[in-house]
C-alpha cells in the first residue's frame, strides 16, 4: 500500500483501490486500541479518490466519537495521555523502551497536566522547548527526545481529532547535537587488560567481556545474550541473534536483534579463540554452563558491564568511557589500526547500510588521504612561462 495526502487513507498498490484505516482511541474497558478500517462508502461503493475515502473516514470518526462520548472539549492534557496516548505507545513498543521514556512522560505531563487539551498555544509549546534548551539542566539530545515525544502526543490528538491542529508544529524542532562518544585505542585498551589479573574468576570473566566487546562491536545487549551455543569454535566465528532485557529485576532474552540487519555472524581471530576455549574450561569448573558473559548460570545485568568499564579505567589510568563506547572502540581499532573497508565494518557491527555505518564514523577516516597527498607529490610537471603571455588594456594605474 501507499500514503495519501489524507492522514488514514492510503492506496492499494495491487488494484489501485483506496481505503482507510484509522484509529478511535482505546477501549476504556480492555485497553486495547480501537480501529476501523474500510474500503467503500456508506452506500456500498468502492471509493474512486483519495478524497472520497477520507470523507467517509471523518464521518466514521465523527459518528463514534460522538456515540462514545469521546469528543470532550474538556479534556487536560494529562487525561489524553493518561487515558488514549500512552495506552496506544506501550502496545507499540518493546517494554524496554518503554520502561525507558518513563521519565520523559513524566516530565511532559508535569508540564502540561492540568492545561486543556485545545488550549495549547503555539506560546505555550515555545516556552517548553525554551524551558528545555535553557533552564532544565538537561542535555542537548535529551531536551530533543522529550520535545519530540511532546510533540508526538500531540500530532496523535489531531489524527484521533481531539484537536484541530498541532501548535507545535510551528515551533522548531530541538536538534540533538553532535554527540562524540569516547573510546579506548588499541594502547589504552593495551592498558586496561594489563591492568587485570586473569588469576581471579571474577577478573577473568571481565577480562573476556571487554576482549569479546573490544574485538567484535558487539552492542551491549547482544553480548549480555550469547551463550556457548552461538559459538563454533572449530569455525572460529559468532552468531547474533537475540538481545538481554531486564524488566522489574527479571531478564529476558529476545529471540530478535534490535534490527534485521543486526542479525548476524562475526568471525573470530585465532586470539580470541583461544581466550574463549580456556574462559569456557574454566567455566565448567565452576559449574557454569550457559552465558558466556557470567560466573553464575544467570546473566550479567548492562549496569555490571559499565562498572566493569569504570573500574578498570581507573586502575589503568585511561580515559572513562561508556559500555557502549567498546563499540566504538571496536570501530576505531579496525579503522585506524588495520584500515578495514567500511562495507565490511557496517556488516560486522550489524547496521543496514554503510551509510549508517558513515554518519557514527566518517570522522575516524579524516586522515585515511594521505596515500592520495604522496601520489599527487612530484607527480604533475611544473615549467612557468618566461614571460607574460597577456595584454594589458586596463586603464588602472600599472607599475613599469
Amino acid at each position: 500500500m501507499s500514503r495519501t495526502r489524507y492522514p488514514g487513507v492510503y492506496k492499494n498498490k495491487s488494484n489501485g483501490r483506496f481505503f482507510y484505516n484509522i484509529e478511535l482511541g482505546v477501549d476504556k474497558i480492555t485497553g486495547k486500541r480501537i480501529q476501523k478500517k474500510g474500503s467503500r462508502t456508506n452506500n456500498g461503493e468502492p471509493f474512486l479518490t483519495a478524497r472520497a475515502a477520507h470523507k467517509e473516514a471523518t464521518r466514521i470518526r465523527g459518528e463514534y466519537h460522538d456515540v462514545h462520548q469521546y469528543k470532550n472539549y474538556n479534556m487536560t492534557y494529562g487525561q489524553f495521555m493518561k487515558d488514549i496516548y500512552l495506552p496506544i505507545y506501550k502496545g507499540n513498543v518493546e517494554e524496554s523502551t518503554w520502561q525507558s521514556r518513563k521519565s520523559v512522560f513524566k516530565i511532559i505531563t508535569n508540564r502540561f497536566s492540568d492545561k486543556k487539551l485545545r488550549e495549547i498555544t503555539v506560546e505555550d509549546c515555545e516556552l517548553f522547548r525554551v524551558f528545555l534548551l535553557n533552564e532544565s539542566g538537561y542535555s542537548k539530545s535529551f531536551s530533543s527526545m522529550v520535545y519530540s515525544t511532546f510533540r508526538r502526543s500531540l500530532e496523535k490528538g489531531v489524527n484521533l481529532q481531539y484537536i484541530d491542529a498541532n501548535p507545535s508544529m510551528r515551533t522548531k524542532a530541538i536538534p540533538k547535537g553532535k554527540a562524540v562518544v569516547p573510546y579506548w585505542t588499541k594502547e589504552e585498551f593495551e592498558k586496561v587488560i594489563s591492568a587485570m589479573c586473569i588469576e581471579n574468576f571474577h577478573e577473568h570473566m571481565s577480562f573476556v567481556m571487554l576482549w569479546l566487546y573490544y574485538t567484535t562491536g558487539m552492542r551491549v545487549s547482544e553480548g549480555l545474550a550469547l551463550t556457548w551455543s552461538d559459538v563454533d569454535l572449530g569455525k572460529k566465528s559468532l552468531r547474533i541473534h537475540g538481545t538481554l532485557e531486564w524488566v522489574s529485576g527479571e531478564y529476558r532474552v529476545k529471540p530478535y536483534t534490535k534490527t534485521k540487519s543486526s542479525q548476524r555472524i562475526i568471525s573470530l581471530d585465532n586470539d580470541t579463540i583461544y581466550i574463549l576455549t580456556k574462559w569456557k574450561e574454566r567455566q565448567l569448573k565452576h559449574g557454569v554452563t550457559q552465558f558466556i558473559m557470567s560466573c553464575s548460570e544467570k546473566p550479567l545485568v548492562r549496569s555490571t558491564v559499565n562498572g566493569l568499564v569504570n573500574r578498570y579505567s581507573k586502575l589503568a589510568k585511561v580515559k572513562r568511557i561508556q559500555a557502549k563506547g567498546l563499540r566504538h572502540s571496536h570501530a576505531s581499532y579496525l579503522i585506524n589500526q588495520h584500515n578495514i573497508d567500511v562495507l565490511v565494518i557496517s556488516r560486522r557491527l550489524g547496521h543496514s547500510s554503510p551509510e549508517i555505518t558513515l554518519k557514527h564514523y566518517a570522522h575516524l577516516w579524516s586522515r585515511n588521504d594521505e596515500v592520495v597527498a604522496d601520489a599527487i607529490t612530484g607527480d604533475i610537471e611544473i615549467n612557468p612561462a618566461n614571460k607574460s603571455l597577456i595584454e594589458f588594456y586596463g586603464n588602472q594605474h600599472v607599475e613599469k
